[in-house]
């Protein structure tokens, strides 16, 4: 038996009030109000309601050990990542993974993979793949639907997933950035329950009424907290929180505890933010998590006040998993699985023919998966390094990392660097190889580290050279959470010196080969327009 006292905060009721919480065998058996307790603070713990758990770089287990320090005890993720490297396969690996730590793991089936038919994945997820995974425990809904226009179109294989997903009584998310009006009508008519693609409130508020639930997404790249923020005052029963993407430091930093602590700084209800950050999700997808009521499991967290709200103990099915900021859950050994078959590249396979007066470039947007796209005169790039760092116009490169072939080549601004390359396994959503540099040696070279290494992060300035290894499917790494999060602080910070102006060079990069987003981007097939799917020409006339 387990005793814990405090002034509980009790989302249900609104009310806060001293309380005594018996536990046994991790359930809770009674809660009692008492006259008086100590000045600690007792709720449900937080939910990522959305989260690619391998954008993290790190397997399951020790995104897990980082997460519960900042009062998470459970996620709803979407293996789309891994999926697109290894398929079925890689799914029931973060399942096994996340299945050796007490941490409340619920995986999606990837219901896009590969995500567009316009580059090359590892791995398909067909219709008796989804079906498979949406039968295991584990797998607690169907994952984003990023093929909107196959929704509106009534594309044969997507309603019959989603058909899948409604026989066996599971919530479906959506990914439809920009749809509004009859459009998102129709896309949440078709039984898609959510979305966390909104970068306006006016979006959000359209996708609201017609039904959907909105994620407000502050992750390493994409942030629409600011943007969307506003509407939870109203909305706070149909809205959570979630990370979507973040990189090892900022999980180190924090997790949804930030993102709590941002809402009430903006004077917004205490129980309105909980709802979303802890009630919303549990609810919406079914998960056993406990929400402080009488014959849950024993998950909550445990707070100095709700003024500074720092958290001081996270609790899972009563076991004591963090503690003034240190984690209790151990490493594991972790298994590397890997799909990586390319062969390296020579500085001659990164030159450009220029065909057209003018060259189309793909706009970086700094916070947001959105790019613009953009023209300017070919002039700007006829010098021997084919790239101009005072326009900051720099060669984007994609390199199919599951079979030998050719770069594709296109130009983006907005990356910033000033001299030498840096490169990415982590391209989502295929994860093939994507590099930006200013001159051709330099991209060779930050290409030619990764394919050495199977999988990484890499970076190159003159004679100097930096890696992140990840071997682990390509996109995470084999080693301790909280190494990672150093080496990468370290790989970020030499990225930024080649002049990157970016909060995170290497997550916008890995979304730049993010096909279904709009407006321009790179797939190792070509330039791509995200509107209107289809292959762009990099030169015109």
């Amino acid at each position: 038996m387990t005793i814990i006292s405090g002034q509980l905060i009790d989302i249900a009721r609104k009310e806060i009030y001293p309380a005594r919480i018996e536990i046994n065998n991790g359930i809770i058996k009674k809660i009692e109000k008492t006259d008086l307790a100590t000045d600690q603070y007792i709720l449900p713990g937080f939910v990522d309601a959305h989260v690619h758990v391998e954008s993290s770089m790190l397997v399951p287990s020790e995104f897990a050990r980082m997460a519960v320090v900042h009062g998470t005890v459970g996620t709803i993720s979407d293996p789309h990542e891994i999926g697109n490297v290894l398929g079925v396969k890689g799914v029931e690996y973060m399942i096994a993974n996340g299945n050796t730590v007490n941490f409340k793991f619920y995986f999606g089936a990837p219901s896009c993979v590969p995500a567009t038919p316009f580059e090359t994945a590892g791995a398909e997820i067909n219709t008796a793949d989804v079906e498979y995974l949406l039968r295991k425990k584990e797998i607690v809904y169907l994952a984003e639907m990023m093929n909107w226009p196959g929704v509106l179109y009534h594309d044969k294989t997507v309603y019959e997933k989603l058909a899948i997903a409604k026989k066996l009584g599971k919530p479906v998310d959506g990914h439809a950035p920009g749809l509004k009006g009859e459009q998102a009508q129709q896309y949440a008519g078709a039984g898609i329950s959510t979305d966390h693609e909104c970068f306006t409130a006016e979006e959000a508020l359209d996708k609201l009424n017609s039904g959907m639930k909105i994620m407000i997404r502050e992750g390493s790249a994409a942030k629409n907290f600011e943007a969307l923020i506003p509407l939870l005052d109203e909305h706070y029963a149909s809205m959570m929180f979630c990370s979507d993407d973040k990189h090892p430091d900022n999980l180190e930093e924090g997790h949804i505890n930030l993102l709590v602590k941002r809402a009430l700084a903006k004077g917004i209800d205490l129980f309105k933010i909980l709802q979303a950050a802890c009630i919303n999700p549990v609810q919406h997808y079914g998960m056993k998590v406990g929400l402080l009521q009488k014959g849950d499991p024993a998950d909550f967290i445990i707070i100095d006040n709700p003024e500074d709200f720092n958290i001081q103990e996270t609790w899972i099915d009563g076991q004591l998993m963090a503690k003034q900021g240190k984690t209790k859950i151990k490493s594991i050994p972790i298994e590397v699985i890997n799909n990586f078959d390319c062969e390296p590249k020579t500085p001659e396979d990164f030159k450009v023919t220029i065909t057209g007066s003018k060259v189309q470039v793909m706009e970086a947007l700094d916070g947001q998966l959105i790019t613009n796209l953009l023209q300017f005169d070919s002039q700007l790039i006829d010098n021997p390094r084919q790239t101009n760092t005072d326009e900051d116009i720099l060669k984007v490169a994609v390199i199919n990392r599951y079979q030998n072939t050719a770069p594709s080549i296109g130009y983006i601004k907005n990356i910033g660097l000033q001299s030498g390359a840096i490169a990415s396994s982590v391209g989502h959503d295929s994860h093939n190889i994507i590099a930006v540099g200013v001159d051709d040696e330099s991209l060779c070279r930050a290409v030619n580290l990764i394919i050495a290494a199977q999988g990484g992060v890499s970076a190159v300035k003159g004679k100097k050279e930096m890696l992140l290894e990840l071997p682990v499917a390509g996109i995470m790494s084999d080693r301790e959470g909280y190494r990672v999060s150093k080496m990468y602080s370290t790989i970020d910070a030499f990225a930024k010196s080649l002049g990157s102006p970016l909060n995170s060079p290497f997550m916008t990069l890995s979304f730049m080969a993010l096909l279904v987003i709009p407006k321009a981007k790179m797939s190792d097939m070509g330039f791509f327009d995200g509107e209107k799917f289809e292959f762009l020409e990099v030169f015109t006339n």
